[in-house]
């Protein structure tokens, strides 16, 4: 039997070593130099806001420049073009916080520091598309009440409207004096909430019902799919931590896990489906006459974009145990 002499055994073995601890070394160089990098001044904080929101607004002027707005169909154009802008700023201020909790590293941490700043990109780029529903619904009246006008697009876009010159006020400490820590939080997670809510809803209907989906609905509809999803990993992992701290992390039998991740697969499989189920749940959950009522006022109803998430959302809760709450046992007193 042929065996390796001991020398080129243990010069293999060094090797392995030596590439592995330079692998290592590496790795720790691009680290260090990757904080260094994401802590320059100019891609943080307010100077990352103006790199963003001023090539994006004269990218913007550029283009109404070009445009028609003395048309419906051009100043219509000029709404689809701002609110492309828009999006992929919610969608990075929804998922920051996540994706930390998820991959906590350079990267995230900047990307969670400037949370607050890709929010203003955000309000800039809607700043831009109010000023074209103005100008559309004041001096093109007749157009945008024949054409675009909805009550529940009405709607779901005024809510959008007023959470958002609220959650920018109450960004900066002036505001913020006024409201307590707890109305705080609750205005800002309800209208992230409700500002992701809306485009999603619309990308979802462009995949899902609408005809000739293009390539962006496509991008739009998966990125702000994706930045919910990790919310809900998030709040998972959380439940999990939660769960062993207080020893409960092998609560979860064999067959809860596999449930969990069946429900989990199904929500997965619902959101890239839509186009087969949307017309049967539509029509179930909208037989009652209160429920079709409903959908002429009421945002999002009856949340068929959601339904997917939710049901992940689910499978996520039956995996994770989350933390043991400990009745409360009140001494019983005695009587006579």
């Amino acid at each position: 039997m042929y065996s390796w002499p001991i020398g080129k055994v243990a010069r293999l073995h060094l090797n392995r070593e030596n590439v592995r601890f330079t692998f290592l070394t590496f790795v720790t160089y691009m680290t260090t130099d990757l904080k260094t990098i994401l802590k320059n001044k100019y891609i943080n904080k307010w100077r990352l806001f103006l790199l963003l929101a001023l090539p994006m607004s004269a990218v913007m002027a550029m283009e109404m420049i070009e445009a028609d707005l003395t048309t419906g169909a051009g100043v219509g154009a000029m709404i689809s073009f701002s609110v492309r802008w828009a999006v992929p700023f919610i969608y990075l201020v929804v998922a920051a916080s996540s994706v930390q909790i998820l991959f906590p590293g350079p990267f995230t941490a900047w990307w969670l520091r400037n949370r607050k700043y890709f929010g203003m990109c955000f309000a800039v780029a809607m700043a831009w598309q109010g000023m074209f529903i103005f100008i559309l619904s004041t001096f093109l009246r007749e157009y945008y009440f024949e054409d675009i006008y909805v009550l529940r697009d009405e709607l779901e876009g005024s809510i959008g409207y007023i959470f958002l010159p609220a959650m920018v006020v109450t960004s900066f400490s002036f505001g913020r004096k006024h409201l307590t820590s707890e109305q705080w939080k609750l205005l800002h997670t309800s209208g992230i909430y409700f500002l992701w809510a809306y485009p999603f809803s619309v990308y979802w209907w462009s995949l899902f019902y609408y005809e000739n989906p293009q390539l962006l609905d496509y991008l739009f509809y998966w990125a702000g799919f994706l930045a919910f999803a990790v919310r809900i990993a998030a709040w998972g992992k959380k439940r999990q931590q939660a769960a062993s701290k207080s020893g409960r992390h092998n609560d979860i039998s064999t067959g809860m896990t596999l449930l969990s991740c069946i429900v989990i697969t199904s929500g997965l499989f619902a959101a890239a489906s839509g186009l087969y189920w949307q017309k049967t749940i539509t029509a179930l959950l909208t037989a009652p006459a209160w429920s079709a009522d409903l959908v002429l006022w009421f945002p999002f109803w009856p949340f068929e974009p959601y339904l997917s998430l939710f049901i992940i959302g689910i499978g996520t809760m039956l995996l994770t145990p989350g933390p043991q709450i400990e009745p409360e046992f009140e001494p019983v007193s005695r009587m006579g």
